[in-house]
């Protein structure tokens, strides 16, 4: 083969990566853009907090380290600090929590430290607490959580901190959700799911999607595979993984192993994506956010 004929196969795996990340990329920008729509952008006054205001008093020294898991995270969560210096138990904090955890449901979280760790306050737990952390998760999958609606969390967990007699701590708003939006701008661009296509009525009938680290979905003219890179640790393991399994049902059934398109996906290509999803992890991983950590599951999320 000559270096022509080469140079014309780099291109044309190159083309066919390129569509086939620009079209899945697409699909979620529009649909955080959809969501984005709805989300008041105007300015307000509890917002943009004067400069010269007077600040709650700062909480106490937070003690012990927060444990791993699904727990108060700055990066994607705003978090009002509480110092209950007398104590209260955590029976009594749920009973006053409950109404946010309500209202905001799985985005908010609650934290509590009777000294000596940070644990999720739940129920059953019997620890006197000293400082409690009231989070709301402000950016994900969907974009950044709108303007009102921090302002409710924060007017509900101040009321929260009256109740126990607590002092309140927390960052100024219009800050927050700044930080939130470059985040969510940084995630936009990652935010790629790849699909490989086996054409083919046959395909379906032969495919178990068991418990698989990706995602198989049997259609009418076909079998889907499909990985969600920001939500799968060691994303070039599985790919490959994938890759093995589109492959083997392709032989096995006489379908074709295609893109969204429709266009037959060779070594060349394969491998092209693969290398495209490489350096999508290795961008993710330099801000911070591992695939498939408990971080960017809930970022994506």
């Amino acid at each position: 083969m000559t270096d022509f004929q080469l140079g014309l196969l780099g291109i044309g795996a190159a083309a066919v990566v390129a569509v086939l990340i620009y079209n899945r990329t697409q699909e979620h920008r529009q649909r955080r853009e959809a969501e984005r729509a709805f989300v008041s952008r105007h300015s307000d006054a509890l917002l943009d907090e004067p400069a010269d205001q007077e600040k709650p008093p700062a909480a106490s020294p937070r003690k012990g380290e927060m444990h791993a898991g699904d727990m108060p995270d700055s990066r994607l969560d705003y978090i009002v600090d509480l110092d209950v210096s007398r104590g209260t138990l955590s029976a009594t904090v749920l009973e006053h929590w409950r109404p946010l955890e309500q209202r905001f449901a799985h985005r908010a979280l609650l934290a509590g430290s009777d000294g000596i760790g940070w644990r999720r306050v739940v129920a059953g737990d019997v620890r006197s607490l000293t400082s409690l952390r009231a989070a709301l998760q402000i950016v994900s999958r969907g974009g950044v959580l709108g303007d009102a609606e921090l302002i409710e969390f924060r007017s509900g967990a101040e009321t929260l901190a009256a109740a126990l007699g607590a002092q309140v701590s927390a960052p100024e708003m219009r800050e927050a959700l700044d930080a939130a939006r470059e985040l969510d701008r940084l995630c936009a661009d990652a935010d790629i799911q790849v699909a490989l296509h086996v054409s083919g009525e046959s395909a379906g009938l032969m495919t178990d999607p068991g418990a698989l680290p990706y995602q198989v979905e049997i259609r009418s003219d076909g079998v889907s595979f499909v990985l969600d890179l920001p939500r799968t640790a060691e994303p070039a393991r599985i790919y490959q993984a994938m890759v093995r399994a589109a492959r083997s049902l392709a032989d096995e059934s006489g379908g074709r192993l295609v893109d969204d398109n429709g266009k037959e996906l060779d070594e060349h290509a394969l491998r092209a994506i693969g290398a495209e999803l490489e350096a999508v992890r290795t961008r993710l991983a330099a801000a911070g956010i591992e695939p498939g950590s408990e971080l960017a599951l809930r970022l994506f999320s």
